[in-house]
């Protein structure tokens, strides 16, 4: 074990703190963006950017929780190529995520007292930070790949995985 396993933990934390934020976010954004009226028989939608944005959010709670129970409780689930999947498509649906809200809030114009747009503003900022901590672990995960593709062991990196308290 090596002294990954005192940084994994907090970054893990900070993934987490930052999806559900995002989730937070999105939702109100979401949810601003869509009406509804069967009086008016007026339909408006949220923008996909958005709801691609929310299904992230919800998409990483899923993935930390496979990347933190699954090494602890499950360890014939942890994979080293399972985990790298799982993190290199949680990178690279938040790069997709907040570059595509990003530039649609670009197009849109948002005025400068316009709740709704500040809400995915903040989205498209916490999800950038989202983006660059899911890089850091992937390159995390192949490195370990990488380091043990001679050895033929197929078990994740113990160094990488949150360690349960003692």
């Amino acid at each position: 074990m090596s002294n990954f396993n005192t940084f994994i933990l907090p970054i893990r934390i900070a993934q987490a703190l930052f999806t559900i934020i995002i989730l937070g976010l999105t939702a109100y954004v979401v949810n601003s963006w869509s009406f509804h009226s069967y009086y008016y028989q007026y339909y408006s939608y949220s923008p996909s950017q958005a709801n691609f944005l929310l299904f992230c959010s919800i998409w990483t709670i899923l993935i930390l929780a496979y990347l933190v129970l699954a090494p602890v409780r499950f360890p014939r689930a942890a994979h080293k190529y399972g985990i790298l999947a799982a993190e290199a498509v949680t990178m690279i649906f938040w790069f997709a995520g907040f570059i595509a809200l990003a530039v649609l809030l670009g197009d849109l114009g948002c005025g400068s007292h316009w709740g709704v747009c500040r809400a995915a503003e903040a989205a498209v900022v916490f999800g950038a930070f989202e983006w660059l901590l899911f890089t850091g672990t992937t390159i995390l995960a192949a490195l370990h790949v990488w380091r043990s593709r001679k050895t033929g062991d197929m078990a994740h990196d113990p160094a990488v995985e949150v360690q349960p308290a003692v």
